[in-house]
């Protein structure tokens, strides 16, 4: 691979994360750079690959400040799937990152996440020299060669960029919100909040890529302290209150907590409220102590933003089966989440907190929710142009 690359006539730099023998060719970076100053917990297969992610990750995003990343490839089974999605993982939104893999054929969101990676499968495993294994091999570099080689780059466009998260539940509410934002020049990028969507907004908050976000669907807090199956992980709302991004957030869908088809929904969960969306996805209904503890976690996170930020509640209900009539209407369980959030940001004046009367998706609450951002937008654009 790295010849047909080099004879394409580009510099490759081969980093070495092995840790056994000695290299089947010289590297570019060696092994005691990846390994440098780590500490090896685990002196078995497991502490090695561990560390040798670590390491690997730390001298791409090195060799990337220094403008000497122009594409990331890699090749492994699981161990080398770990190692080189980790680095990737790492590097900005739109740098081309090629994973050869004996695992692409499987769940690869472990290894892919929020990020653009594209997984190639390796069909047999990568023993060896053969016809199969040197075709695989060799698409492998030339995918990685045509990304390179032809790598888009947007047009210029000094739109401010936004992300808004969206579930089913709240369509209507983030559909309007989202033809407010665009009628006055604001590019809104929708992300769908099933774990992997909100992964994927973080990611584009923590590189710097958003001016704003329009966050008013944050169910996948409900699926990460409940236990369902479209949590976004512990960091989810951290991203852009890390990097001072103006952001408006909500609390929609925090009445649910997703699962697959009906008879995958844990037995501990027995005795729970269910609402069946479709056949492959069960909704469960928060509680009044697990929508107290999400209420909580909200505010802890958003009290330590950096930017600012605005928290709307929709005391008519939270989705669109959270209304009277509705099968996950639970006042009481609101309540609590309202009460929590409230009682959470009373230690943090510069979260400015708006209730409204009406339901999430109300017109109403959704020209709101445009509004105010793009007055936070306003007030962070240079000289306070307004989008």
């Amino acid at each position: 691979m790295r010849d047909l690359l080099a004879r394409a006539g580009r510099e490759t730099l081969v980093v070495d994360a092995g840790s056994l023998g000695p290299p089947a060719i010289a590297p570019d970076v060696p092994r005691d750079r990846v390994f440098a100053g780590i500490t090896i917990e685990t002196q078995d297969r497991g502490g090695f690959v561990a560390a040798a992610a670590q390491g690997v990750t730390r001298v791409v995003a090195d060799l990337h400040r220094e403008g000497r990343v122009e594409g990331l490839l890699a090749i492994g089974g699981s161990a080398g799937t770990t190692i080189g999605t980790a680095a990737m993982r790492a590097l900005p939104f739109g740098v081309p990152k090629v994973m050869l893999s004996t695992l692409a054929s499987g769940q690869v969101r472990p290894f892919v996440g929020g990020s653009d990676i594209l997984m190639h499968h390796s069909v047999a495993d990568i023993a060896g020299l053969n016809r199969l294994t040197k075709t695989v091999l060799a698409n492998a570099a030339h995918a990685m060669l045509g990304m390179v080689a032809n790598r888009f780059v947007p047009g210029s466009d000094d739109r401010p960029v936004v992300a808004a998260t969206m579930f089913g539940v709240t369509t209507p509410c983030v559909d309007h919100a989202r033809k407010c934002l665009e009628a006055k020049g604001v590019e809104v990028l929708v992300f769908h909040a099933t774990g992997v969507g909100g992964q994927a907004m973080e990611g584009l908050a923590r590189d710097g890529q958003l001016s704003g976000l329009l966050d008013l669907t944050t169910t996948e807090l409900a699926d990460e302290l409940v236990g369902g199956v479209l949590s976004a992980g512990p960091d989810r709302l951290e991203a852009a209150g890390r990097k001072g991004i103006p952001q408006v957030v909500s609390v929609g869908a925090l009445d649910m907590v997703n699962f697959g088809p009906r008879g995958t929904v844990p037995d501990r969960f027995a005795h729970r409220k269910f609402h069946v969306h479709n056949a492959n996805v069960t909704l469960m209904r928060t509680t009044t102590e697990e929508n107290a503890a999400i209420g909580a976690r909200m505010a802890e996170i958003l009290g330590r933003s950096t930017g600012p930020v605005v928290v709307m509640l929709p005391l008519g209900g939270v989705s669109m089966i959270d209304v009277p009539g509705g099968p996950f209407h639970d006042p009481e369980a609101d309540a609590a989440l309202f009460r929590a959030i409230r009682e959470g940001l009373a230690a943090a004046p510069h979260v400015r907190l708006i209730e409204r009367p009406e339901a999430i998706n109300d017109p109403g609450f959704a020209q709101e929710a445009a509004d105010v951002l793009l007055g936070l937008l306003s007030q962070a654009a240079p000289g306070g142009r307004s989008p």
